[in-house]
């Protein structure tokens, strides 16, 4: 029986749920790397980026292949840039509101000093 899409979509969003795995696709987008390239990037221990990009590449994101001593990465699927993108401007609004209503709260609570009880 095959998985309902939204169930598929959830298993995508959970495999992409990791500051590492972000970051190493942030990078791929860019282009490809060699392993001692993203870890200059993202600055964990070599075993966890190692953890990481084995989830990615079960996951069919990203592929690895070597070139002489080098192992490296790319993504296997471009429109993960488009993904991320996605999400920067809908954190960007987010954060936006979370300002707006900040500044409400500050203006309410600045108006209300003057209030006598």
């Amino acid at each position: 029986m095959p998985v309902p899409l939204h169930e598929a979509k959830a298993d995508l969003f959970r495999t992409l749920a990791h500051p590492v795995r972000i970051r190493v696709l942030e990078l791929l987008c860019e282009r490809e790397h060699a392993v001692h390239e993203l870890l200059a990037g993202i600055q964990v221990e070599p075993s966890t980026l190692s953890q990481q990009l084995g989830v990615l590449r079960r996951a069919g994101i990203v592929r690895q292949r070597r070139l002489g001593g080098e192992v490296r990465y790319s993504l296997m699927i471009p429109s993960i840039g488009e993904l991320l993108a996605a999400a920067r401007t809908t954190l960007g609004i987010l954060l936006a509101e979370q300002a707006q209503l900040q500044a409400d709260l500050d203006a309410e609570t600045a108006a209300g000093d003057g209030v006598e009880e």
